[in-house]
């Protein structure tokens, strides 16, 4: 299966959020072991969900994001729509949860 969740990075983050009206950013880290719970999670909500744009960012890489953002915890997905910052979840919920977090985003 091809990933359909874009990496990004400090440089690209504000191209990717403003190109895609509803976008989700899986902050992460390789250390990260609920990242690594959560990623294959996200792969499959990208892959299910194609009116959304999926990116992955390395927090440990890409701090200037993280700062911005106040990521203090990873994984953290901030959601966006419209280019603006619309949720935040932190740690690695269950697929359900976010399905349901996506589904109020669309409203």
């Amino acid at each position: 299966m091809i990933s359909m969740v874009k990496e990004i990075t400090d440089e690209t983050f504000d191209e990717f959020v403003s190109n895609n009206d509803m976008v989700v950013v899986d902050c992460w880290a390789a250390w990260c072991g609920p990242c690594r719970f959560l990623s294959p999670v996200v792969e499959e909500l990208s892959t299910e969900n194609a009116d959304i744009a999926f990116g992955k960012l390395d927090v440990d890489r890409n701090m200037k994001v993280a700062m911005k953002y106040g990521i203090m915890s990873i994984p953290t997905l901030l959601y966006f729509k419209g280019g603006n910052l619309v949720n935040k979840t932190i740690g690695a919920l269950p697929k359900k949860s976010l399905e349901d977090t996506l589904d109020k985003m669309r409203i």
